[in-house]
């Protein structure tokens, strides 16, 4: 089920961009870049519907995918 990020509270939508860019395995290529640096890569993403938050009620839990 996809998640709007236009509903989330600022707070809400905030804590989900920090706490996914900061989950084990996530990969952003060879150069290091900030949390910060990744944050703002993921909103713009998110802003510009080139992914999208889904949640899956049988494991309660959520993340990001890239959209086609």
């Amino acid at each position: 089920m996809e998640i709007p990020w236009q509903k989330l509270s600022p707070d809400a939508f905030q804590g989900m961009l920090e706490e996914m860019v900061t989950r084990d395995g996530t990969d952003y290529g060879e150069s290091e870049v900030s949390v910060e640096e990744k944050i703002i890569q993921l909103r713009k993403a998110l802003e510009s519907k080139k992914a999208a938050i889904v949640f899956s009620p049988d494991t309660e839990s959520w993340t990001v995918v890239a959209k086609a």
